[in-house]
Formats: structure tokens, sequence, C-alpha cells
């Protein structure tokens, strides 16, 4: 029978229409949890003939899925939803794509890895890569975004083990053929092998987020070769550095006093409007800016000598003058402090800010605004000087008068102001009667939190901490993760069940303390690991292998995949063999990314085992179960791990009369009759008067969808 969906379940302008079960599912899992109030919606009921529904769905609603629910579709159903979101290359976050991982290969999916996003290929389980499929499974998944990977670091090492150990070992030189194959992968080759491979590994690093010292230097040496499509320095054009992007950024100043100088002031040029454009960052361009000086000024044997009362040589500057994206190249921070009328600062300070100053002429420029406004910069030119922020002092920004939430959002949305500046600037927004709404909070982001005082953050009303949403505090100190987790707890104590208390507070349990910790052991939450990651390092040491253990549930295996996270590797370094060994990992918690290992040092020669599946057909090409001890892999700590509250574990029926589907989350009466389980009710803080209650009945009674907030 077709379910019929009401109105309350948020589903949008199709809500409360009757609709065909595939459609009903789909908008089930893209509706952020919502709970589906018809009975009878069960696995029999799909009808498996709707699969071209996933590959047809809206990129925005694929996007915003909970994937627990998934893993009651059938294995069509579920291809078409990986492919659909292949075919629109739909943005999932890491949770997402965890989930997906697990859940492709516990049926069977894997093998279809051509079809599938690249960056779920990442989190695949390499140990079930077929031997014949390596190249091909390494090439797609080298088109994926590394950095989805960030609290996984032992899965990243074993990605890039997994991708030379297809070309065969030792490799020391990286040919055409090889770069191809490994794509992003070569962003975490050390120094000496990208300096030694094939030219055409300028395409690879052009896709890397970032690059070390040492591959900077290695870029260097290969530009100043003369070998790549660039040519020798003294024959570089502006399409040849154009096409290079911000890999351009990284060129020495040794290397640019080669370049010829109509082609190096075009590229400046250039540079400088893709900056004002918003194409280029300002870290980037200011690292640009400062090499590209540096050579102009190593190549003039008549600078003048640094120092104050320098006479202007160039003129006066003009309005026309900051125009001119050569500005920087026709006046030095001398010049500048020389030339600069402040009249004609205060007209044109926002011309002038476009420009991508380096640290030295930004500091000339704060020098000059305090001469033109000794009492504090006015309210309507603070807007303007966001790349300056860093370099006030809270006294210098007590004189500042900040009544706007638009002023506040402009100074501390650049990503530059540091603790005290970001405790000042909102201190003396709300000094003016000001408040901290949640508008304002995902405005300047939840790394802003993290330079809050304690007394702003209490300061925070619940209601605006809600209405926020999940803000990543992950960056800040352990004070600040303290303090947020009161305050997450002011908000969202008052949850009717687990389920939903965990659900939101996730992000802020980086402050929990050990009781916390163990009242959510109980309550069989199944911990995912970036949570686990963010915890309090102090009071996960507090915690035995079996509270570990209880607490990750499914996600017990990603403990491998991360094992030299800095907090996990602390809390393993605890550990007596005994207990390594029942989390099925060995002494050796630096695991491949020990210094034998490292990016940056020599390469090992030594050839690396890798243990790929047999062919399809022979013994051991299905997963391992999951939840069962991890296997020794030898420099492949790797084995299916899976993510919070997935799979069948965690489900316990369809919803019926019983079940509570509020806030986003069903929970299932337990057997005993009791209500729902693990709790009801509301929950007090933690030392409190009240405090979070333990389950009652068995713990098995109840499973619960959880739909992490990200």
């Amino acid at each position: 029978m077709t379910p019929h969906l009401s109105a309350g379940t948020a589903m949008g302008p199709r809500a409360g229409a009757r609709m065909s079960p595939g459609l009903a599912l789909l908008m089930w899992l893209t509706a952020h949890c919502s709970c589906p109030q018809a009975q009878g919606f069960s696995q029999r009921g799909l009808d498996a003939s709707r699969a071209d529904l996933w590959a047809s769905a809206n990129t925005s609603l694929l996007h915003d899925f909970c994937c627990q629910p998934a893993s009651h579709l059938p294995q069509d159903q579920l291809s078409a939803l990986i492919q659909g979101m292949a075919t629109q290359q739909v943005p999932l976050r890491a949770w997402q794509l965890s989930c997906l991982a697990n859940l492709a290969t516990r049926h069977g999916l894997q093998d279809d890895f051509e079809l599938h996003p690249p960056n779920l290929l990442l989190f695949y389980n390499l140990t079930q890569v077929r031997e014949t499929d390596c190249r091909a499974f390494t090439r797609h998944a080298a088109q994926g975004d590394m950095e989805l990977l960030a609290n996984l670091p032992d899965q990243r090492v074993a990605l890039r083990h997994t991708a030379l150990a297809c070309l065969g070992a030792p490799h020391l030189r990286l040919s055409a053929s090889d770069l191809l194959l490994l794509g992003v992968l070569v962003c975490d080759m050390d120094a000496s092998r990208i300096e030694a491979a094939d030219p055409r590994v300028l395409e690879n690093l052009q896709r890397c987020h970032r690059l070390t010292t040492t591959q900077q230097a290695a870029l260097n040496t290969l530009l100043a070769g003369g070998k790549t499509v660039l040519g020798p320095p003294g024959s570089w054009n502006l399409e040849g550095l154009q096409a290079l992007g911000s890999l351009a950024t990284y060129i020495s100043s040794s290397l640019w006093m080669q370049v010829q100088e109509a082609v190096g002031l075009a590229f400046f040029s250039s540079t400088v409007s893709t900056y004002q454009a918003g194409r280029l960052s300002q870290h980037d361009a200011r690292r640009f800016v400062t090499g590209f000086l540096k050579a102009k000024a190593t190549s003039l044997s008549s600078r003048p000598k640094r120092g104050t009362g320098q006479p202007c040589i160039h003129g006066d500057i003009t309005a026309a003058t900051l125009h001119d994206n050569l500005f920087l190249v026709h006046y030095d921070c001398v010049q500048l402090e020389s030339c600069l009328g402040n009249h004609v600062l205060k007209a044109n300070l926002d011309p002038l800010l476009q420009h991508p100053l380096p640290a030295e002429c930004q500091r000339v420029i704060k020098a000059k605004l305090a001469q033109v406004y000794p009492h504090g910069v006015p309210e309507d030119q603070l807007r303007l000087i966001t790349s300056l922020v860093y370099l006030y002092s809270r006294s210098e920004i007590g004189q500042w008068n900040i009544t706007s939430r638009d002023t506040v959002v402009a100074l501390l949305a650049s990503d530059v102001a540091l603790e005290n500046q970001t405790e000042a600037v909102l201190q003396k927004y709300l000094d003016h009667n000001g408040t901290i709404t949640s508008t304002l909070l995902m405005a300047i982001g939840g790394s802003r939190l993290c330079w809050m005082s304690t007394r702003q953050i209490q300061a925070i009303r619940p209601a605006e901490f809600r209405r926020a949403g999940a803000l990543d505090i992950s960056s800040c100190p352990q004070s600040r993760k303290d303090a947020l987790y009161t305050k997450a707890r002011e908000a969202f104590g008052s949850a009717q069940n687990t389920a939903n208390y965990y659900r939101f507070m996730r992000p802020y349990l980086g402050g929990a303390p050990v009781e916390e910790l163990r009242h959510l052991v109980q309550a069989n939450v199944s911990m995912d690991i970036d949570t686990f990651t963010n915890l309090n390092p102090q009071v996960l040491q507090s915690l035995s292998v079996g509270n570990v253990t209880t607490l990750l549930g499914q996600n017990v295996g990603d403990l491998q995949k991360a094992r030299s996270h800095p907090t996990i590797s602390s809390w393993l370094r605890s550990l007596n063999t005994s207990a390594l060994g029942e989390l099925g990992l060995d002494r050796d918690t630096a695991g491949p990314t020990s210094p034998a290992h490292s990016t940056t040092g020599t390469p090992n020669t030594t050839p690396w085992v890798l243990h790929l599946a047999p062919t399809s057909g022979q013994p051991g090409n299905k997963a391992p179960t999951s939840g069962s001890p991890l296997a020794h892999l030898g420099y492949l700590p790797l084995a299916v791990a899976l993510p919070s509250g997935l799979l069948g574990l965690l489900y316990w029926g369809t919803p019926g009369p019983s079940q509570d589907c509020s806030w986003g989350a069903c929970t299932k009466a337990s057997k005993d009759g009791a209500g729902p389980a693990p709790h009801a009710g509301k929950l007090g803080l933690v030392g409190g008067a009240k405090h979070l209650p333990r389950p009652r009945g068995r713990l098995q009674a109840q499973r619960t969808w959880l739909c992490p907030i990200s």
C-alpha cells in the first residue's frame, strides 16, 4: 500500500500528498531525519522498480540526506542512490561518506567504484580492493578531496601506500603515466619524489590545498630546471604563469629575478585583479606579493635605506595611484609612509586596502590611521579595515564605537582577528546593548566561539544557541570547549530523549566531563570518530577500553584508521598490550605516519606489501563482519568501521504508535514496556540537581535513528 506522509513531517510542498514508496523513502532520507508517520512503511513495502528516483533526485535533497535509514534500502536502490550522487556531484560531508562507504561494502557494491563519487572511494575498505582493480581504483579515488580525511590520518596514509603499491616498488621516479594515476595523492608525497618526478607533476600539485616548506623548495627546483611546460624562467610568459593558478604564489624571489620584467609586472597586475575579485585568498596573495617585491628590491641598486623620514621619490600618492594594480610595485612600504598623505588615506581607505599589502605596509597604514583618528577609528571605517584587525590591541579596540551587527561580522568574518581582538570587538558591541544572535553566530563562524570570553559565552541566550545549529568548535582550546559544553547543555538539555540529546550535543561534547561520557556509554549512542577525536584528552584517559568500545559501538574500527590522531594516539599509549589486543591494535601506535614513513623525509625504498582482496569468486572477497576485532594488516591498518547509528544495529523495525518521532529522531519503546528508552523527560546539567538518566531496562531494548548535525 502506498504510504501517506502527513503535513507535519516537513517534507516541503509535496507533504501530505500520496506518493510512491520509492519517492517517499527518498523524502524520508533527505528531510533531516524526519520520521514517516504512517504505519506499514517497511522495507517490504519498497518498490524496487522506482530505483531511478535516486538517480534523478534533486541535488539539494541528496546533499542533506541522513544515511542511517538507507541501511534498509535494497541493493539496487542503494546503488542507484550512490550513482545519482556521482552524476550530480553532490558535495557530501565526511560522516555521510563514511556511512555510504560502509553500506556499499556491506551490499557488495564497492566493486562498482568507477560509478561512484571519488570522495566516497576515499573511505572504502582498501583491503577489499581486488588486485586487478588496484590501478583503476586508485585513479578514481585520486580525484577526491583528501581533506575529508582530516580525522582519519592513517586512512590517508594507507591510500598513498596503496597507490604506490599499485605502481610497484621500489618506484623512485614518478612518470607521466604514474602521475595520471596518482592525481591528488601526489600532494602527500615527499619533496624528493616531487623533485624527481616527470615535469607534468605541476598538474598534480595545482590540486593541493597547501604545500609544505620542502615541497615548495622542490617545486622551485623543478621550475628552475626549465623542463616544465613553462620552460626556463627567462622564457616564461603571462599565459603560462596564469595557467599555474595559485601554484604561482609559491615561486621564490630568486626565480622572479630571472623572469623578464614586462612578464613579471603583467602577472603581478593580473594577480592583484584575481585577489580583488575574490578568486585568490589573502594568504596566497600576500605570499606572492612578498616574494615578488623582495626580488624587485634586491635588483634595485639605488634602493633607499629603510627608516623614518625618507623623502618621497615617486611622487605623492593620489586616488588614481591607488587604483593602479601595480601600486605596490611603485611604492614599497618605506615610500608608502613617505608619499601617502593623511587626507588621501582618509578619502581612499577602501581602494588602498584592496591591495594585498605586506605586513610591514599594513603597520604603516595602522600608524597613519592613528594620526587621522586619534580617538579611535569611526564605525563606518571599521568595516573597511578587516585585514588590519589583528594588529590592534585590546586597549585600542576599546576606543572604537561598535553598534551594528554588520560591523561585528565585517571585523570578525575575515579570519584574521586573534583571541584578544575577537573578545574585545564583541565586548564593545555588547557594551552598546548588542546581543549575540544565532545569525551573528553563524555569520562569524564556530571558530570565533573559541576566542569569546567565558562570560560572553554565558551571555548567549539558549534559544539563539539552538537556532545557530551545529557550530564547529573543534579548534577551540579546552577551556572554551568546556564553557561551550555548559552552554549547549543549557540550550539542549530539555531534549525529549537520548537520540535528540546526542544529536544536538554532539558538536559540543569536546567539553563533556567523564560522567557525561559514561552516561552516553550506557545510552548506546555509537559515537562517530569525528566527535571522539574532539573529546577532552584528559577525560578520555579516564575511560576504560570497555567504555570506549561501547561508546563507539559500530565505529570502533575507525580507531585503526585514526590511530595517529593526537587524541587517539595519546589514549592508546596509555593502554597495555592486552588492552590494545582487545581493540585489534598493536603497540606501534604511530602506525604508517611514523618518521620512517614521513612525507617530508627521504622516501623509504623498501617494497611495501599491499594486502589486496583476492579476485571475485575466491574466499576472502567478502567485507569483514562489522564490530569484529580488526586484523593486523602490516602497513595497511584498515578495516570496515560502521558510522554512528548505522545499519540494523540502530534500527528496530518500523515506526509505530509507540515510537517517539519528535525533533527528527525516532525511538522505539523497550520490550519491557517501560516507555521510551534509555530515558525520557528533561535532562539536567551533569553535576547539578539533575543528571542524564541512565537507561531503563536492557540496553539492547532500544534502537535509535541518529542524524548528526553538520
